[in-house]
């Protein structure tokens, strides 16, 4: 065994990105100790079905399927992380300090609270397996439910709540749902969708209050509310690393290198909680999606197995993706947008004069390659327009405008 098999990893977060950290070094040959610490005390599970199948009760809960007795993974549940110091390789825990030879932080992401109502009855968060449980005899007794935020977890819900038998409003300071997520003109066609669903939408509203029962917004009207969902966004899980010497960028995640490294020597960042510097899109990306923590774990995996032994290290720079199904529709988005410089629609939006009832995508390029693309139920457009973005092959507009036509047929 070498040296560096000997050398115990402990993993920080027992999520998606920690768990697959921990099954990806047992997978490409690690064999020495691997200790996976999670400030849950429940088994590690999956996230995205909490606002689907966990919320609708269609399941009581996400666990992954993996045995980590069989692959010799310490688990170490319900213990909370508060520090690191650095110099003595150990982690400061509510149960002790817990050593390590090479770090891995993976402790995701949590949601942002609305100012003022933290503690307040009738208002929840959707993070986490407790809060989908407190959240399912909410959507039982079919409460008047008001959701505040328009982001992807803010729709995610309001579709569940709907299929529930409740009466949703969802309030959002912005004039569109999604904003910062898409440009305006591409997030427009989406907020006919809450109307379609039954769900009143209310832009332009800022929320000045919670009481009594219901929600008061800034301009003095007054939304009955029996429960309150609040979804405006998640930031990286990283104020435990405070004084820790590792270097945290100005949006609070952990900076890591190409190579998923940290500032501090034998300390990795992966997931959530991590940006990282993309050499495809040319400025560091910070991705709150579920492939990103999926993807992720590998490289790190390998570069830990690397560290030493003269192997030339990995570099991350995935094409990042996620989906969202909300209102009836399959959403899907892949790549970065921000540095394209044209924008191509294929297809109609479904509440467009001419809509096309196979879905629409709309593409991003730049000097005519491409660079992201969102499809609204054209998964095939998404399954290519993924390989198109990695070959950076530029495309034909003409024929990428054409929804009739394959879009790897589009290119030059």
């Amino acid at each position: 065994m070498s040296e560096q098999q000997r050398q115990r990893v402990t993993v920080v977060g027992a999520g998606m990105a920690g768990v697959q950290t921990a099954v990806a070094l047992r997978e490409q040959g690690f064999t020495g100790p691997i200790t996976l610490i999670g400030a849950e005390p429940h088994q590690p599970y999956d996230r995205p079905p909490l606002s689907k199948a966990v919320l609708l009760g269609k399941a009581e809960d996400s666990a992954f399927e993996v045995d980590f007795e069989a692959l010799d993974i310490e688990l170490r549940l319900g213990v909370d992380v508060t520090g690191v110091r650095a110099a003595a390789k150990e982690l400061d825990t509510e149960a002790g300090p817990v050593p390590y030879d090479t770090l891995v932080i993976a402790t995701g992401a949590e949601p942002i609270e609305l100012p003022g109502t933290e503690g307040v009855p009738g208002v929840h968060l959707l993070r986490t397996l407790d809060d989908a449980a407190r959240l399912r005899p909410v959507l039982d007794r079919q409460h008047d439910i008001v959701v505040v935020g328009a982001g992807w977890i803010g729709a995610e819900f309001a579709t569940a709540a709907r299929a529930a038998g409740c009466a949703v409003t969802v309030v959002e300071a912005a004039d569109l749902p999604l904003v910062g997520a898409l440009p305006a003109e591409v997030a427009a066609p989406m907020a006919a969708w809450y109307g379609q669903s039954g769900v009143q939408l209310l832009t332009g509203a800022r929320v000045a209050g919670i009481e009594d029962g219901s929600v008061l917004l800034a301009d003095g009207r007054r939304i009955p509310a029996g429960a309150v969902v609040v979804g405006i966004g998640a930031r990286p899980a990283t104020s435990w690393l405070s004084d820790s010497g590792i270097e945290i960028g100005t949006d609070g995640a952990v900076v890591a290198d190409e190579h998923l490294r940290t500032s501090l020597p034998s300390v990795y960042a992966v997931g959530d909680c991590a940006s990282f510097p993309s050499a495809r899109y040319g400025r560091r990306l910070l991705v709150h999606h579920w492939d990103n923590a999926l993807q992720g774990p590998r490289t790190v995996a390998s570069n830990v197995i690397a560290d030493g032994s003269g192997t030339p290290p990995q570099t991350y720079d995935p094409v990042p993706y996620f989906w969202s199904e909300q209102f009836g529709r399959f959403v899907q988005y892949a790549g970065d947008h921000a540095a394209a410089d044209t924008t191509v629609w294929r297809g109609h939006p479904d509440n467009a004069e001419g809509a096309d009832e196979t879905g629409w995508s709309v593409l991003w390029l730049r000097r005519g390659a491409l660079v992201a693309l969102l499809a609204v139920g054209r998964p095939r457009d998404l399954a290519q327009g993924r390989k198109l973005i990695q070959s950076g092959a530029p495309l034909v507009v003409e024929r990428a405008a054409d929804p009739s036509i394959p879009l790897k047929a589009a290119s030059q």
